[in-house]
């Protein structure tokens, strides 16, 4: 009798859920930013500066670059964060910087992950000797200290401006990318559906950018926002000691002006703690949206609801 009463309890149930339609890439994406709040705040925090980044102008009440100031004034209803030693309004050069700080961690992440990938995948698909010197090299970038090697190739190519700064981040922040996507294509090489692409005669190409790339988009996303983070702080750290072009309007060349010019001493200490600031958060946001695609991959890492107890067992208990 019990058994019967739970079956009749539990058909509502699962009717429900088979009727119910199954969701897409979109909804889980954003399923796991709603129940993830680490991840939402990261969401939230990235979507601002992109804003800021689109339209600088129809924020920022002044010429970032226009020296029309009194020197080092404090913060006031005309400069919200005050003025630099050079008669500039901290707020404007704040909000015109938010556009090359994310254009740098945009474009830099973007070119990494792709010269990831393209060894990475090309290294686990092809094996033999392809995989032995793709390897190889990823190794070598690996195991050269990054920062001299940065020093080393901003300084010797310090006039070619923003790109040289790109193509340093770039060159120094690939290989660990390129390990972890290979050990993922190694794990996919023998799968029967790329056995079945090779007897249909497709091309590597073909195999590799639409029947390997597809499985590992959680893995890319993943390495993209890994390669942007690390964008941010060698972009901010490379500007920050003068191997930038000074000219530019970042928030690396706003601290290498305020250290210059001595911002904490003479009286001016939002000029270098306020673009800091908005290093780390710009950080801290690609570094936290890590979580909702670590829930999607992983169904351990998902926030498990807790499940009331039904009124059927409660009965059914009794009746036992």
């Amino acid at each position: 009798m019990g058994l019967d009463v739970r079956l009749v309890a539990e058909q509502p149930a699962i009717a429900t859920e088979a009727a119910r339609p199954e969701r897409g890439a979109l909804h889980i994406v954003a399923g796991a930013m709603r129940s993830n709040r680490k991840a939402l705040v990261g969401g939230v925090i990235l979507a601002a500066f992109v804003v800021i980044a689109v339209i600088p102008g129809l924020l920022a009440p002044y010429d970032p670059h226009a020296q029309i100031f009194e020197q080092t004034l404090g913060p006031s209803r005309e400069h919200l964060l005050g003025t630099t030693g050079n008669g500039q309004d901290i707020f404007s050069q704040l909000i015109w910087g938010t556009r090359e700080s994310l254009a740098i961690a945009v474009v830099a992440g973007l070119m990494a992950t792709v010269l990831a990938l393209l060894v990475g995948v090309s290294a686990a698909y092809l094996g033999g000797l392809s995989d032995h010197l793709l390897s190889l090299l990823t190794d070598v970038f690996l195991v050269i200290p990054t920062l001299p090697l940065m020093i080393v190739v901003a300084a010797y190519a310090r006039s070619g401006g923003l790109a040289v700064l790109i193509a340093v981040i770039v060159i120094t922040g690939w290989s660990y990318g390129a390990r972890q996507l290979r050990s993922q294509a190694l794990s996919l090489r023998n799968r029967d559906f790329l056995d079945a692409a090779r007897m249909r005669g497709e091309r590597t190409v073909y195999v590799i950018a639409f029947e390997i790339l597809p499985t590992m988009t959680s893995l890319i996303v993943a390495n993209f926002l890994g390669a942007a983070l690390y964008a941010v702080l060698a972009a901010a750290g490379l500007q920050f000691i003068g191997l930038g072009n000074p000219s530019d309007m970042s928030w690396g060349t706003m601290l290498f002006w305020a250290q210059n010019n001595g911002a904490l001493n003479a009286g001016s200490p939002l000029w270098a703690v306020v673009p800091g600031l908005c290093i780390a958060m710009l950080g801290a946001a690609f570094a936290l949206l890590n979580y909702a695609f670590d829930e999607i991959t992983n169904p351990a890492l998902r926030p498990k609801p807790r499940r009331a107890i039904e009124p059927s067992s409660r009965s059914s208990k009794f009746a036992t």
